[in-house]
């Protein structure tokens, strides 16, 4: 209480700065603020305040830059200020003490701010003015530059020592919570892959969807788990543990340069097709894709050629008649759900099963979008087209993430039945990511390790080192391929892009690495633990780049290319090449490649449980249902 009612004093204020916690939803709308930093008893913090709460210096310029204020200047503030009618406050503060790093992004309209724990915040400067921030910022902490890239800053020691307190002072944990605390870590090492993935879905939705004021039981985990697992902390070093020669794997060329191109533009589309309306030359249309996207006034016909509702060399007349029987045929199969009677659902479990578990995701799934917003909000729609696609597969019927993938369709389709028949050609492409017994899911987190393990050797030790080695925290990524991570628009550039088929199968784990090779350095310096490692990686999404994280997808992918009559068979699978035979020495130097990437993620697995990295799953789909529930 005492801090509460305690005065602060401003040493700097900036005025016109948006921040934004990783957990800030796509669509919400952010106020703009100041970024303050202010000093307290228990040291001094970061502090942003939206502006209606802002306290604004009388002599400030309208400049919004950064500048120190003189002892004539200064002036107290309370942090219970800016206080809603409950008492919360509405400001969020970093003390220096939990500032581990930051980073300059967007040519200096963007700072990321991370916290030991992992938290990050992003101040959007209005006027790319972010530097001026940096160079305050050297008043009061001791910081330097990353060696490997010069936007990173890495905090060195601490000008103030933050008040130590214990999570009960801090009221970090709501009452009757330690029995929840405790079992979580029980389950983690008595069944680490089932609890492993809960803990990252649970930590997602509270990190995702919830404000960053209210601490929940689930964030509380966290920070335990962080203190337990991650004790070995260290000042960051340039120097990272020395890889063996031995250890180092094959030597690539340097990456090259892959920029992006336009999108399919009307006339390219329209020059595309015969007299007839037939595509001539599908490869050259999607080759184009691939470089940049669809023009978004074209998806809505060019979607359903990449997603099979129509044949590349079908003629317009042809078109006309595939989607008049689609559509006979859609309404058909929704007939025969509508027209169950409530006693043929009680005797029919499974059915009823799914139709629960759609009514529950139907309503929770994008509803901050404008297309699922108010009255007609198309939810109907959206709960129609997955039930029917339960009558259509009934084999694998619905299961929780489903919901991601239909509705970027629906809001672009606008039509119950195109939208159906788009969306079954997406699920013919990714069924696999929804088997029961996930094994389409464990191969891809596989190959995303055997990626790693050739192409960065050193990173690959260091997730392994720190428990991450088996790849989980990839989990959700390729579940809704991505859909959780970029904002609508990127989603539809993206998936249109993955659709292609270009430059190689599996070019969606290329992009799995390209995003861990652009956040190495973050991992890596800030020494990141199991849980630090989770939660930076849940942080990164909505704060992607598109655009540059498919240029180094690219070049990763010709990276391999260019010593292709060197990869190993494994490494040529993945990227759709044909296996080679071998002669007897270089089949003993891949065999014994790829039992040392199988021992990494053998050892990664074991390190919290004594039991066999193949743990076994239950085939109750319940079971099953449950467990993506947590991701979702």
């Amino acid at each position: 209480m005492s801090e509460m009612m305690e005065q602060g004093m401003e040493l700097s204020i900036y005025t016109g700065v948006v921040l934004r916690g990783s957990n800030t939803k796509e669509d919400e709308v952010h106020s703009s603020g100041t970024l303050n930093i202010v000093e307290y008893s228990f040291g001094k913090c970061i502090e942003w305040r939206p502006t209606e709460e802002s306290v604004v210096l009388e002599n400030q310029d309208q400049d919004p830059e950064w500048s120190l204020v003189d002892t004539h200047t200064r002036r107290t503030r309370t942090t219970s200020e800016g206080a809603d009618s409950c008492g919360h406050s509405k400001i969020v503060r970093i003390l220096f003490s939990d500032l581990k790093s930051f980073r300059i992004n967007l040519g200096g309209q963007q700072l990321i701010f991370i916290q030991k724990d992992g938290t990050t915040y992003v101040a959007f400067f209005q006027l790319s003015k972010a530097e001026t921030f940096v160079n305050t910022l050297k008043n009061f902490i001791h910081f330097r530059s990353s060696t490997k890239d010069k936007n990173l800053y890495y905090v060195l020691e601490e000008v103030e020592t933050a008040l130590n307190k214990s999570f009960a002072e801090l009221n970090l944990f709501q009452e009757n919570t330690s029995d929840y605390v405790w079992n979580f870590v029980k389950n983690l090492q008595n069944r680490p892959y089932e609890t492993t993935l809960e803990a990252f879905s649970k930590l997602a939705d509270i990190w995702l969807y919830k404000e960053p004021v209210k601490r929940p039981v689930e964030e509380a985990v966290a920070d335990l788990l962080n203190s337990s697992l991650s004790s070995n902390q260290h000042e960051p070093a340039d120097e990272y543990e020395v890889i063996g020669q031995a250890d180092i794997g094959l030597q690539f060329p340097p990456r090259p340069p892959c920029p992006r191109g336009l999108p399919l533009s009307q006339e390219q589309w329209d020059s595309s097709k015969d007299s007839e309306g037939r595509i001539i030359d599908p490869d050259a249309v999607k080759e184009i894709i691939f470089r940049g996207g669809i023009h978004p006034l074209l998806r809505y016909e060019v979607w359903k050629f990449l997603l099979n509702y129509y044949p590349w060399n079908s003629s317009n007349a042809e078109r006309i008649e595939i989607r008049r029987k689609k559509t006979d045929e859609y309404f058909n199969m929704k007939l025969q759900w509508r027209s169950m009677t409530p006693a043929q659902e009680n005797r029919f479990s499974d059915f009823r099963d799914r139709k629960n578990l759609i009514e529950k995701d139907v309503n929770r799934t994008d509803r901050t979008h404008p297309y699922f917003l108010g009255d007609n909000n198309h939810l109907e729609l959206l709960n129609d087209i997955l039930m029917t696609y339960v009558m259509y597969n009934f084999d694998l019927g619905y299961v929780q993430g489903m919901s991601d993938l239909l509705s970027p369709i629906l809001c672009l389709m606008d039509c119950e039945a195109d939208a159906f028949w788009c969306f079954v050609g997406f699920m013919d492409q990714v069924s696999t990511n929804f088997e029961m017994d996930q094994s389409g899911m464990k191969m891809q987190l596989r190959n995303i390790h055997t990626l790693l393990y050739n192409m960065d050797r050193q990173l690959e030790h260091y997730l392994t080192q720190h428990e991450s080695g088996n790849m989980f925290f990839c989990f959700r990524w390729l579940l809704v391929l991505f859909k959780r991570e970029f904002n609508s628009s990127d989603i539809m550039k993206l998936w249109e892009i993955l659709w292609t088929g270009l430059p190689c199968p599996n070019f969606h784990l290329l992009i799995c690495v390209a995003i861990l090779d652009t956040e190495r350095n973050v991992l890596l310096k800030n020494n990141f633990g199991f849980t630090e490692i989770l939660k930076h990686i849940n942080d990164l999404s909505l704060h992607i780049e598109l655009q540059s994280t498919l240029s180094k997808a690219e070049g990763i992918y010709y990276q391999l290319m260019a010593i292709e009559n060197k990869l190993p068979n494994n490494l040529r699978t993945i990227i759709g090449l044909e296996p080679r035979e071998r002669t007897s020495d270089e089949s003993d130097i891949e065999e014994n490649m790829i039992d040392a990437s199988n021992s990494s993620i053998r050892t990664s697995s074991r390190r919290n449980s004594s039991e066999s990295v193949t743990t076994q799953h239950g085939n109750n789909e319940k079971s099953f249902e449950k467990g993506l529930n947590f991701f979702l």
